[in-house]
């Protein structure tokens, strides 16, 4: 079975001598319970895996007594020397965190050598979590989308499959049915993350305005698009506080995000207009209503589709790197993407056909900010598959 690159990284941690918390947070299907199974097997010895994603009722008791299985479990068999515990959609318990804290704490005062990984698919909410009662014992392994080279390795994609199909391991084996395919995406990713991951843990006052932004998101991924034009083309208007605040909620579910525009050093102000990014072009492809040949013959929409993909490979990579990724654009000139950190900064324009007036964009930005790194993707610059399977740390150093 094919193991993720994060995989070892996982093992290695769990090896050391010092007790992390280690917390798997990131979209729903994307493996993090298969990878904590894989890694359950690896460590072997006393492990226990519990999910509290069922329709009964979870709150601290069961977690509770998930906890008091392994502790009985290591107490009884004293040839064992350390325990692993996973604990599966964490953030559906109830002040989960409180009570991780205190049996973690019980067990470090008493030496008991059980290992603690918490799975969630609500990276939003169990952030909120960990920053609320476990600083200083936990440590967060984004598990993002797949990429690029994670789909090709695993699955055989080659670079247009993954343009258009996206970075799902659990739809890769439904692209030959195409509309199969679509409503798998519709119907257990985008409903299940929205109902299930936002408006079941999250207060949404207006949970049809939060659908459709979604959708509007997807239609407009690559587009910068302000807040008063998004309030023009939704049926149900809201203010652009609210608007905000979901785009936010889509976010932490790995859906949708809005990319702000870089401004030396201002990059997160509200004020500006988002650039929408979809992250994983899968979402936009199963509501796109065009086949795989119908999308590669139009060359408007595969161009929008090359963009969405170097930008979902940049959002999701950048998780836990300090990175920022946003976008630049004064007048008539836009580059694609920012990277940031500091003062070093990388703009990256995107070409898929063979014109290359990216060139004077990229030095106006220069002008604009001073020396910086520049990259042009596809067109005569960087082959995009070149560009997918690098990290941005790797393109930016």
């Amino acid at each position: 079975m094919y193991k993720r690159p994060v995989f070892s990284n996982i093992v290695k941690r769990l090896k050391e001598p010092r007790r992390f918390i280690q917390v798997l947070a990131g979209p729903r299907q994307t493996g993090k319970t298969t990878l904590a199974r894989q890694v359950m097997d690896k460590i072997g010895g006393l492990t226990h895996y519990a999910t509290a994603d069922s329709p009964t009722l979870k709150d601290h008791v069961w977690l509770e007594q998930q906890w008091q299985t392994v502790r009985a479990r290591l107490d009884t068999d004293k040839r064992v020397k350390c325990a692993l515990l996973v604990l599966d959609e964490i953030q559906k318990i109830p002040k989960w965190s409180e009570t991780v804290k205190l049996l973690w704490d019980e067990d470090s005062a008493e030496n008991r050598p059980i290992h603690v990984v918490l799975l969630g698919s609500s990276p939003l909410l169990v952030q909120q979590g960990l920053t609320e009662s476990l600083a200083g014992r936990f440590e967060v392994i984004p598990i993002t989308h797949w990429s690029f080279a994670e789909m090709r390795d695993a699955f055989g994609f080659d670079l247009d499959q993954y343009v258009y199909f996206g970075g799902y391991p659990g739809g890769a084996a439904l692209i030959e049915e195409p509309e199969r395919w679509a409503r798998y995406i519709q119907d257990s990713l985008i409903e299940t993350s929205i109902s299930r991951d936002i408006l079941l843990m999250t207060r949404v006052d207006k949970p049809a305005l939060l659908r459709q932004l979604f959708e509007l998101g997807c239609l407009y991924s690559g587009q910068i698009l302000s807040y008063q034009k998004m309030v023009g083309q939704l049926q149900e208007a809201g203010n652009t506080t609210t608007l905000a605040h979901y785009l936010d909620l889509l976010e932490g579910a790995g859906l949708l995000m809005g990319l702000m525009k870089y401004a030396g050093g201002q990059a997160r102000k509200r004020g500006s207009s988002p650039k929408l990014q979809v992250l994983n072009t899968g979402l936009l492809t199963a509501q796109a209503h065009l086949s795989f040949s119908e999308a590669r013959q139009d060359h408007e929409f595969w161009g929008r589709l090359v963009e969405s993909t170097v930008g979902a490979h940049l959002a999701n990579s950048i998780r836990g790197t300090g990175l920022e990724l946003t976008y630049w654009r004064h007048r008539n000139q836009e580059v694609d993407f920012v990277l940031a950190r500091g003062k070093k900064l990388l703009a990256i324009e995107v070409k898929s056909g063979s014109h290359t007036k990216a060139i004077p964009v990229l030095e106006a930005f220069e002008k604009e900010f001073g020396k910086v790194k520049k990259l042009l993707v596809g067109a005569q610059g960087m082959p995009l598959e070149e560009f997918l399977v690098n990290t941005p740390e790797v393109l930016y150093l």
